[in-house]
């Protein structure tokens, strides 16, 4: 039975006297005096806004329904007008029932006044699918951030974990919707809370009052707005702090990452984003000056989605992956990466009925993902393909060499060329060896994003004995074959996937893929591979492979890549109990299987045979 929770979209509805209101809780969706007065007095003048962010690096506010939007606009215009501005503004917002994007597009059209006409724009054109889970919008350069939690509150609360100073509790009534307002909510909103938080609300219930007594704050009624006589306003006692300043960082905000892959770049530039310092250790691309080694010669790759019935972690993870790299990514400088789209095929004709009770289960909205039938994906695609599937619109085409370059080089950001071999602690930070023990930089906090040479220097620093994941890191090769778009009619519209991968045109070639060869040799092209890749792409087209007959494996268009690592397969004995047996001191562990102590409770052939049974 999967967990998802489906989101139930708000309509645009209105009562007798033209307010936007909610039929399914029987309220309105703001005063009578308007949403954007209701703004500015009750919650930026109730929490002492902007008086209270001058002076402050950032200042968090956050937000119980979202609604229209008009609470995000009004804070945006009032930090943007003040020049005493915290540098960076953050805004968190818990939502159940967001607005499809036509609908919210169109009520701020006839609401917003001109001042707010701008924002408004840029808020909708970043606004997301419809999708339960966090979502990360930026504006104003990354300098102001709104991340909406699309969900119930119950749930939504549990996954945040920022530090607030200001609190925004904007639900309907009480009497209308109860579980916006219960004390285990309120008690878990308080758990953020940072020295001198505040909390603002139009509602003086009793209840309200009393839930933010029981959850630390000291309140106090102030005069309402637009004919109510009273609204709440509360800050939290300082005895009951819960959540202790941020530390310093040693090295003044100085990260080093070691490994400059897209990992590596794409951590680079979030951190180098958030004014933070940064160097990346990679060695010197020989095929790219001035660029990182990582990814030479990988013309292309997919970033796309995945699902799954029960919406596990993975589906989850890659949902909202997605949706960031698009909007990072997408406005940089740069050819690709391009939203092209993704087919996935199922991996068999009798698989799609599979893939139809999922979608009808998940109750994905049809702008993200939705099933196509086998003429549809081969329009999709331009080019015949053997079954059905799904198709995601959000699928993005990606070029890495050209993505890291950029990435490297926002500002902040600095290449060290070099191999790091261990880390040492110096000064309540790290310092970065090579092997010959020259210090190549120091730095507050280190970044690990070398792969599969992730445990190789955390072995010589003395720092991975306790970490079993880390020490069972081994590679996973990915090859994968070069294949001429002329010989494809031009290759594919989209990305097409399934049982392998093919991919569309890019500088005359179509990447096909890939291979899963534990600990294979760095850049070993094999004839098996690329046979292997040739039989994967025929599977996807209806011509199978004779629509490839004029490809051969070993192609001298081939290339190998050992790109992958892979955890959590194998982990080394913690057991008093010497192994025997070919298994040589490592036993398989598995997420399903509970070892419970000592080798000699379960002995490797017991973990071997129950992770069959898994299908492992």
């Amino acid at each position: 039975m999967s967990s998802y929770l489906p989101l139930r979209p708000a309509l645009a509805e209105f009562n007798a006297e033209g307010t936007l209101f909610s039929s399914r809780y029987g309220d309105v969706y703001h005063s009578s005096a308007g949403a954007l007065a209701q703004a500015e007095y009750v919650f930026l003048r109730g929490n002492g806004l902007p008086q209270r962010w001058r002076g402050r690096p950032c200042f968090t506010v956050c937000e119980t329904g979202f609604g229209l939007g008009m609470n995000f606009l009004a804070l945006w215009r009032a930090w943007r007008d003040d020049p005493g501005r915290c540098r960076r503004l953050h805004m968190v917002s818990i939502e159940a029932h967001p607005f499809p994007r036509e609908v919210l597009a169109s009520l701020l059209a006839a609401r917003v006044p001109p001042a707010l006409a701008t924002m408004a724009q840029a808020l909708i054109q970043q606004w997301p699918p419809l999708l339960p889970g966090l979502h990360r919008l930026e504006f104003d350069r990354g300098n102001l951030t709104l991340t909406l939690a699309f969900g119930d509150a119950s749930t939504m609360v549990q996954r945040l974990g920022v530090g607030v100073d200001a609190y925004f509790l904007d639900g309907f009534a009480p009497s209308c919707n109860p579980d916006m307002w219960t004390p285990a909510l309120l008690r878990d909103l308080a758990r953020y809370a940072v020295a001198g938080a505040s909390v603002a609300t139009w509602s003086s219930a009793g209840a309200v009052r009393r839930g933010l007594m029981e959850a630390g704050f000291a309140i106090r009624r102030e005069r309402g707005l637009g004919g109510k006589r009273h609204m709440t306003v509360s800050v939290l006692q300082p005895s009951l702090l819960r959540r202790p300043p941020p530390p310093s960082q040693p090295g003044g905000h100085h990260a080093v990452i070691i490994g400059g892959g897209l990992a590596g770049a794409g951590v680079a530039q979030a951190l180098a984003l958030r004014g933070w310092r940064v160097t990346v250790i990679e060695a010197q691309s020989t095929a790219n000056p001035g660029g990182a080694a990582t990814h030479d010669g990988h013309l292309a790759a997919a970033l796309t989605p995945v699902m799954a019935r029960d919406d596990n972690a993975r589906a989850r993870l890659a949902r909202a992956g997605s949706l960031r790299a698009q909007a990072r990514w997408g406005g940089l400088d740069i050819a690709a990466p391009l939203r092209c789209g993704t087919l996935q095929l199922a991996r068999a004709v009798g698989r799609v009925a599979d893939l139809a009770e999922t979608v009808a289960v998940l109750r994905l909205p049809a702008d993200w993902v939705r099933l196509v039938d086998k003429n549809e994906a081969s329009d999709l695609a331009g080019m015949p393909v053997a079954r059905g599937g799904l198709y995601w619109a959000a699928g993005m085409l990606v070029q890495p060499v050209p993505l890291i370059q950029r990435l490297l080089k926002t500002p902040g950001v600095t290449l060290l060329p070099g191999v790091a071999a261990r880390l040492q602690a110096v000064n309540g930070g790290w310092q970065v060896l090579d092997a010959t023990g020259q210090a190549l930089v120091s730095g507050g906090v280190v970044v690990l994003a070398n792969g599969i040479d992730v445990p190789v220097v955390l072995q010589a620093s003395g720092l991975l004995r306790p970490l079993l994941r880390l020490a069972a890191l081994h590679r996973l090769a990915g090859e994968i074959t070069l294949l001429p778009a002329t010989a494809l009619g031009g290759g594919p519209r989209c990305i097409v996937g399934g049982a392998g991968y093919l991919l569309p045109n890019v500088e005359g070639w179509c990447v096909a893929g890939s291979t899963y060869v534990n600990n294979a040799q760095v850049g070993a092209v094999t004839v098996a591979g690329q046979e292997a890749n040739l039989d994967k792409a025929a599977g996807l087209l209806a011509t199978g492979r004779a629509g490839l007959a004029s490809l051969q494996a070993g192609h001298p268009s081939g290339m190998g890549r050992v790109a992958r690592c892979a955890t959590g397969a194998v982990a080394r004995c913690g057991g008093v109990t010497p192994c025997s047996g070919r298994m040589a001191g490592y036993c398989l562990r598995f997420a399903r299987i509970k070892l419970g102590g000592a080798c000699g409770r379960l002995d490797c052939r017991q973990v071997v045979r129950r992770a069959r049974t898994f299908g492992v």
